[in-house]
This record gives C-alpha cells, structure tokens and sequence, in this order.
C-alpha cells in the first residue's frame, strides 16, 4: 500500500500570470505558499484485475480507456501500466471548487503514489513538469502552473515562469519574524460558494491570446503587483505587504464579471472595517476562501464569524508533496 500527500496552497501575489497564453509572451511571476490542509491519494494492488477508483463516485472497468476520471486516465496512460491491476482512493481535508489548487495537489499527489508503486524515484520539479502535462497539454485545461508547482515544492516559493515553458523555483527568504507574523495574521474564512474555475480561467486565457489590453494591461499590473509583494516580505514589511493585499484584489476584480459578486463584495468591505489591512479571493474568483491580512485577528474573527463564514486556521507546509507510507 502506498499513501502519498499533497499540500493546498495561498497566493501571495502575481496569481494569472502563470497561464500559458500570458507567460509565453511576457513571463510570469508569483509568489505561492503551501498550508497544512491536504489531498491524499491511496494507490494498491488488489486481489483482482482491473482498475478501481473511489472518489466522490465509484468506478470498477477493465481498461484504461474506460477510466472517467480524467487526470486519474491520463495519469494511469502516462505510466504505461501494460495490464492493469491496481486500486486507486483520494481524501481532501477540503473540498475542491475553492480556490485552493486542489486539483493540481490531487495531479500531484497521484503521479507521487504512481511512482512509489512503480518502486521509482520522483523529483519535485519533474513532478510538477509531469502533472503539468496532464492537466494543461494532455487535458486542455485553461488554467495556470502555479497549483501544480507549490504542491510539489511546497513552502512560500517564488516561481517565474519563462517564455518558453521552463519554471524557475527558489524559497522566498524571510526571517521567522516574518514568517511567524505571516502564519499569524493570515486569516481564511469559506464564503460557502463553490465553483470551478475553468469559465473564469477560459476568459482570461482567450482574452490574453487575443491580445487584449485590457486583459493584459491587468496581469502586467498584478505581477508588478508580485515583485512588490516580495520586496515587501524579505523587508519585513508585513503591514506594506497587506494594503498590497489589497491593491491586488481590486485589480484582479476587474479581470471578469464572474470574480466576485455581491455577497462577497460585502463579506470584503466587512472585513476591510473590521481589522482587515487587505484580502483577495484566493484562486480564479467567484467564491471559495476569503483570504485576509489582519491588523486586528480577534476583531476580524468576530466580525466573520457573526457573518455566518466559517474560518479555517492553517499553518505553512515545507515538505510538498510526499509519501506517507510506501
């Protein structure tokens, strides 16, 4: 039996520039940061040929082509698993469809626990590169590399993505106090919305292949926006780093209507009056977590709570993913 886990992960600053159709133009740039919350794949040898999944639903087929799960068919193919016999189960400590990167923590994840019951080696980047694949060239996917890369290096990591596809990763340096202050005044509250992400995503991808300036005027500001951000950090600056929070929401609001609605325009102002010195949607938008950078937790925490949002306290993760048991 191998048990392989997964960080979810927060953005910090410079979210959508990791989508192809920006970074082969212009590069990307963000700053992402692994928490304690988890996707858990299960991968073993059952007594019996054929492939058995069990996740939100149950599968029970003989071939790799009839598998419905996509990345779990495509991951499978992947590996060239010439006759099948294998038993594949997944957990989240939270749901998917809130804006946590689930589903590259859950591709990563599943190729970790691949590998180990192939009895080989995997690295994090080439896992990154490999889940990757799957998501975007295999499956199309509209959406970025970031998910798929914090899970796999996990910690507060800066990523560039270049223009021709290669992604350099290294540790964003920050004194503990920082770091400490980080794990302290960071605050997730669940708006009870979840959605996927792929319509937003979708629109910001044809818009930036489009060349629209609107669109990429946005994303050039927001991975300003990033640097800032990581100037910010290393200073020390956590106070800056939080109106920055803040600046960033504003701008990536404006990207597509679906971003925000009015519920959670009015859950933000809330907070923002309430010990708040920023916040953001954290992931593409249109629900999941309200993310906050609080001057005043207790006060921000009341202020949410009375609301009806339910908060979920993390720490940071500085393994990535990993085997638990193999």
């Amino acid at each position: 039996m191998i048990i392989t886990r997964s960080p979810l992960r927060i953005s910090l600053g410079g979210g959508g520039t990791d989508l192809p159709s920006y970074y082969q133009k212009f590069g990307g740039f963000l700053i992402a940061a692994a928490i304690d919350k988890y996707v858990y794949v299960n991968v073993m040898r059952p007594f019996k040929p054929g492939i058995y999944l069990k996740y939100s639903q149950l599968e029970k087929v003989d071939l790799v082509d009839e598998v419905q799960h996509p990345i779990i068919r495509e991951a499978v193919r992947l590996l060239d698993f010439k006759t099948p016999q294998i038993e594949i189960t997944t957990l989240a400590d939270i749901p998917s469809g809130t804006g946590l990167g689930s589903s590259g923590s859950f591709t990563t994840a599943l190729l970790k626990a691949l590998y180990a019951h192939r009895r080989r080696l995997i690295l994090p980047d080439e896992l990154a590169r490999l889940a990757c694949q799957v998501e975007l060239d295999i499956l199309k996917e509209p959406i970025g590399k970031q998910d798929q890369y914090i899970a796999a290096y996990g910690g507060i990591t800066c990523f560039e993505f270049n223009q021709d596809g290669s992604v350099n990763a290294y540790p964003l340096q920050l004194n503990m106090d920082t770091l400490y202050d980080l794990e302290d005044n960071l605050m997730l509250f669940f708006t009870g919305f979840a959605r996927s992400a792929s319509s937003i995503l979708n629109d910001q991808d044809k818009r930036s292949k489009a060349m629209d300036e609107g669109m990429l005027a946005n994303l050039h500001y927001v991975k300003e926006l990033g640097l800032r951000s990581k100037d910010a950090l290393m200073a020390g600056r956590t106070s800056d780093f939080g109106a920055l929070m803040h600046e960033h929401w504003e701008h990536k609001r404006r990207r597509s209507t679906g971003m925000s609605n009015p519920q959670i325009d009015e859950w933000y102002e809330l907070g923002m009056k309430n010990g708040a010195l920023g916040g953001k949607l954290v992931g593409a938008g249109g629900g999941g977590f309200l993310m906050f950078y609080a001057e005043d937790r207790n006060r921000l925490r009341h202020a949410m709570i009375k609301a009806g949002l339910e908060e979920v306290r993390f720490r940071f993760d500085f393994e990535g993913t990993k085997t638990l048991i193999g």
